[in-house]
């Protein structure tokens, strides 16, 4: 009999669940049971675990369009104890194989579990589009769609009451390939990339400038941009005011600059909102999650699912990947290190795709 359990890590994303789904259907008929960890590994030790290829057919297709984790993910670490019995568990149930979803922090797990005599594969998912080695990760696109139209629909509402400054915050962690895609909709006057550390002040000069000339400035900036010390803004006042990078950048700006501002900070519903989804990020997704149940059954063990340029997946060591972030390339930042290039926008379109316009007078 063969057996695997799946199991999710790090945050969810709006194309998750059609990964799940294509591993769930490409192990139908090759698998005995494929196994669902809820939220993420520690399910093996909590259980029970539903067989996932009970589940009928069209209930997994519904759920493949659905935003999140149909099985529950987590961010906590595993424990080294906690990795012993997990293994003497999956051992004890006959369970050889282990498909783990998620970014770099899950495949270093997941590359830990190879070395503990499981066959292991992983899926990629992360919308912070960090992973080594691949082209892209599943979540990017639809999560870099949501800001896109985000800063769109922020520069018109700024453009039609005008409040000088407005800042939108977008997710991405330590990379900026999320707030670069801000600029496909042509709306944002400033861009910034954790990629490229920036001061108070000189902000402060970027959006003067762009006030002088156009009467209002849109700024979009990721979570985790830091100023030129690598500390967050408005560390050295308030470590908790610190936390919320918008509203920070908003009182150091109006400040220093003595003109009104506004954060926006969309959040989670970023990565989550169903209804801004990209088709092919939904349909690469679920090619990865049968990649991985083809990749099992060809008795390929420490791999990990990778797309190239044209959505087409291969497999890469999870050794390549595991613990590593993929910074958005240095020459694709404007030599003022406010922007992006041209060369981003010729990447990310395919990907993406545009971002409707919508008619002005």
């Amino acid at each position: 009999m063969r057996k695997a359990v799946i199991a999710h890590g790090g945050g969810p994303t709006a194309v998750l669940n059609a990964s799940l789904a294509g591993l769930i259907n490409g192990c139908r008929g090759s698998f005995d049971a494929l196994y669902a960890s809820r939220f993420g590994l520690a399910g093996v030790l909590a259980g029970p675990m539903p067989n996932l290829l009970e589940t009928p057919r069209p209930l997994v297709d519904a759920i493949a369009l659905a935003p999140g984790s149909a099985i529950g993910s987590t961010r906590a670490e595993v424990s080294t104890n906690d990795f012993g019995r997990i293994v003497e568990t999956l051992n004890r149930n006959d369970i050889r194989t282990v498909f783990y979803t998620g970014g770099n922090g899950s495949m270093r797990t997941a590359l830990e579990l190879t070395g503990r005599g499981l066959q292991t594969i992983g899926i990629p998912k992360t919308i912070d589009n960090d992973l080594l080695v691949t082209h892209h990760t599943p979540g990017y696109a639809s999560t870099a769609y949501f800001f896109a139209c985000a800063a769109r629909d922020a520069g018109i509402d700024n453009a039609s009451l005008p409040s000088p400054i407005c800042i939108l915050e977008t997710l991405g962690r330590n990379t900026g390939w999320i707030v670069a895609a801000t600029s496909l909709a042509n709306a944002a006057h400033l861009i910034y990339l954790p990629e490229r550390r920036v001061s108070a002040d000189q902000m402060a000069a970027d959006v003067e400038a762009v006030y002088r000339k156009q009467g209002r400035v849109v700024i979009a900036v990721c979570e985790g941009q830091l100023d030129e010390t690598g500390q967050a803004f408005g560390a050295d006042i308030d470590r908790e005011l610190a936390s919320n990078l918008g509203h920070t950048l908003a009182r150091i700006l109006t400040k220093k600059l003595v003109l009104r501002a506004r954060a926006e900070k969309p959040g989670l519903i970023g990565r989550s909102c169903g209804m801004f989804a990209r088709e092919r990020d939904r349909a690469e997704a679920y090619a990865c999650g049968q990649a991985a149940a083809h990749a099992a059954l060809k008795d390929e063990n420490g791999v990990m699912v990778a797309l190239d340029a044209e959505g087409g997946t291969f497999l890469t060591p999870l050794n390549t990947v595991a613990g590593k972030e993929r910074a958005f390339p240095a020459e694709w930042i404007a030599e003022k290190g406010n922007g992006v290039t041209e060369e981003f926008r010729k990447w990310a379109e395919p990907l993406i795709g545009p971002v409707p316009l919508w008619g002005k007078l």
